[in-house]
């Protein structure tokens, strides 16, 4: 997926997966804008209680910093949106400001989806993928423990490429 190519991260899509990746990014936009709710699973498990069972001062905390998290949240998602190509597959070229927003991104995505999935671990992603791949591999339920496992995947290969 990801190479190295001098200072740059360059990957190859397909038409499908920049669909998905324009997909998931586009969906947390919506849920830190138009969705934000903050008694939605996902919301707390992307801003987690900083003093938990200490509300007041969680309460006070989330007030200074919670505005700025989301924008940077929404940014970074937005960066993926940036990047990929306009129609139809192609190249992604990332430097390594870009290639730190699309690794946020692709965090918060796998945390959106984990939480919806209620995905424990990789070890229990993947024995349940194949359990749902025996019972029906056409339910919706297997296409989206795919993209989970797609997403990363896709961040694994992008943190080997700037290691390298």
């Amino acid at each position: 997926m990801f190479q190295r190519q001098g200072e740059l991260c360059v990957a190859r899509f397909s038409p499908d997966e920049v669909n998905v990746l324009r997909k998931v990014a586009a969906e947390v936009v919506e849920l830190l804008t138009d969705g934000f709710d903050r008694s939605d699973p996902v919301v707390d498990r992307l801003f987690p209680e900083v003093y938990p069972g200490r509300s007041e001062d969680a309460a006070e905390f989330r007030r200074y910093t919670e505005g700025e998290l989301k924008t940077s949240k929404i940014d970074q998602a937005g960066a993926i949106l940036a990047t990929l190509p306009s129609s139809g597959g192609g190249d992604v070229t990332l430097d390594g400001e870009s290639a730190d927003a699309w690794l946020r991104a692709l965090n918060d995505v796998r945390l959106a989806l984990g939480v919806r999935l209620e995905v424990q671990d990789e070890t229990s992603l993947e024995v349940e993928l194949d359990e749902a791949v025996l019972r029906d591999p056409t339910s919706s339920r297997v296409y989206q423990l795919s993209v989970y496992a797609y997403l990363g995947y896709l961040q694994e290969s992008l943190l080997e490429a700037l290691q390298t």
